[in-house]
């Protein structure tokens, strides 16, 4: 026993020595590169101009795990700039660049233009002529064996798989690694093309191609097909993808908020009665998050639901599904409540990207929080339109549980780095906190649908989503904002009890937090906790017990 007893000593000072070391990793500084300096900054190689539209042209060579093609970029110019920058990843390989000027009787016709390679990053150089015309059109040819997902969505590249029945099966997942890993593209969130994209893909003919956006043209030869998809609306270059197998399709007709919309599925073959009966949950999600943050964004493309060879992707107009038709994310509730048992999480989660991350995309991959947060909070709102508000409020703190409380939620900027990976279940918490302080279920409901109506289909930053939460709701939340998206720390509201006298105040928390808390003590009351210790004394009379509604995420300690 003594020898026993000496071992778990030993272990947990290891374990100990372990969580130190953790700690102060933690607390350094992240270094970051040139590479992630040409990735993430937006700077005077991209700000003189704006993209209008991408037209991407692209064959898959199953035989090698090759593609090849081109992406015409449409831009406008903006003001002078010495070099435009695009990104293409090795070891794709950019083979030209072809500048053409519509309106200009100088150059006439397409022209080859010059570059420096920065790794993967080219800088073209660029003649007085395109700087004076207020538009021109640049095609980069390009081919090569693009980086394979390791472990897609979140380690991604493009996926070279099979279905059951041993045929291709074939897509892309890039978002953070960016759409640069297999096409030429301005590679920085903040720019969508204005007029929206086209995707032309080839691939053998006894296989089906979808994309995004409406099928406008398919053609066949030579054992290929070429599918031509459009995209009306403005998108985030991670976002154009294919799905490339053998797809069988449903559909119907969906009355919603701006009338008819269209909503197709394409699945493999194996998989279509069971998709019919499964993605039942998608007609249901429409009408939930139409209510709670407005029309869908993209009744001009239409909404689809695509088996993909990977888990799931927000990819607008063509939601990525993999979820092996189930319910609950791969089968398992991630609130451990039993609510989430009752969906499917890949069709609610990722089609409520539609709302936040495709409609309102953040201008910086740090401030993603705004893309995973209110969707992680579209489950809380799913689960509480069609099982009730007290079954969405236990869905919403049963995820409390994954909170790592790491880093702060928010990244670096410039350097295309995300921050940490709570900005999906913090950051979801956080705004079922403001929720119960805004205190008006209606309130907060125009304020979602105001953000999808006044950001919808443009880029913006935090602050803009924070200042607009606080003017609408008529409450000033920025050290709510500041409290759980740039810091680790959880407030802790710390009291002492004496009978019917209560002092408490907040401890672990920035200066100057000031979250309003709904407590029960001899009944709901509201309090306004501060650094400082205040007092509420109640007339002694009846129960005296004292506790924190739990719809606020924060602790709480009692103190002698």
């Amino acid at each position: 026993m003594m020898f026993l007893a000496k071992i778990v000593i030993i272990l947990n000072s290891c374990f100990l020595m372990l969580n130190c070391i953790n700690a102060q990793l933690l607390q350094q500084p992240q270094k970051f590169t040139h590479k992630d300096s040409l990735r993430g900054t937006y700077g005077a190689s991209r700000d003189w101009w704006d993209v209008q539209r991408y037209d991407l042209n692209v064959k898959f060579n199953f035989e090698d795990s090759t593609i090849s093609g081109y992406n015409k970029i449409s831009f406008k110019v903006l003001k002078n700039g010495t070099s435009l920058q695009v990104d293409l990843q090795e070891p794709m390989i950019a083979d030209s660049f072809k500048m053409h000027i519509p309106n200009c009787k100088v150059t006439g016709a397409e022209y080859a233009v010059d570059y420096i390679k920065d790794g993967d990053a080219y800088f073209l150089k660029l003649d007085q002529t395109v700087k004076d015309e207020p538009y021109s059109i640049l095609t980069i040819y390009f081919h090569g064996k693009p980086q394979i997902a390791k472990r897609p969505p979140w380690d991604g590249g493009l996926i070279w798989k099979r279905s059951a029945d041993g045929s291709p099966f074939v897509s892309v997942a890039c978002q953070g690694l960016g759409a640069s890993v297999w096409y030429p593209v301005k590679d920085h969130q903040s720019d969508e093309p204005d007029n929206g994209a086209s995707i032309t893909i080839t691939y053998p003919d006894s296989l089906v191609g979808v994309a995004n956006g409406k099928l406008i043209k398919e053609t066949k030869s030579k054992g290929y097909k070429t599918s031509k998809w459009l995209v009306s609306l403005p998108i985030n270059s991670y976002n154009l993808v294919p799905y490339i197998g053998k797809y069988a399709h449903f559909n119907e007709i969906y009355k919603g908020e701006k009338g008819n919309l269209a909503m197709h599925y394409w699945v493999l073959k194996e998989n279509l009665e069971k998709a019919k009966k499964q993605f039942a949950d998608a007609p249901k999600m429409m009408k939930a998050f139409e209510h709670w943050f407005g029309a869908f964004p993209f009744y001009n493309d239409g909404y689809k639901l695509v088996e993909a060879p990977h888990l799931g992707m927000e990819h607008q107009s063509a939601i990525a599904y993999g979820n092996k038709y189930q319910n609950g994310y791969l089968g398992r509730d991630l609130s451990g409540t039993g609510w989430g048992k009752k969906w499917d999480f890949i069709i609610v989660h990722e089609s409520g990207h539609e709302w936040f991350a495709n409609n309102i995309t953040t201008k910086d991959v740090a401030d993603m929080w705004v893309h995973e947060g209110f969707t992680n909070y579209s489950e809380t709102l799913f689960t509480d339109y069609w099982f009730g508000k007290k079954a969405g409020n236990e869905y919403c703190i049963g995820t409390r549980k994954g909170i790592q409380n790491d880093r702060p939620i928010i990244g670096p900027y410039n350097v295309n780095k995300e921050g940490s990976g709570d900005m999906y279940p913090k950051a979801g918490n956080m705004l079922h906190t403001i929720r119960q302080v805004i205190n008006d279920d209606e309130k907060f409901r125009q304020i979602l649908r105001g953000l999808n109506k006044d950001f919808g289909l443009k880029t913006v930053t935090t602050e803009q989503v924070e200042k607009y939460i606080s003017k609408k709701s008529k409450q000033n939340f920025n050290k709510v904002f500041d409290q759980y998206l740039r810091t680790a720390q959880i407030p802790v509201l710390e009291y002492k009890q004496d009978g019917f006298k209560v002092e408490y105040r907040y401890t672990n928390c920035i200066k100057g937090f000031d979250l309003p808390l709904k407590i029960n003590f001899k009944g709901e009351r509201w309090i306004k906790p501060t650094e400082e210790w205040k007092l509420l004394s109640i007339y002694p009379e009846g129960d005296n017990s004292f506790s924190v509604d739990e719809n606020f995420y924060i602790k709480t300690k009692k103190v002698e």
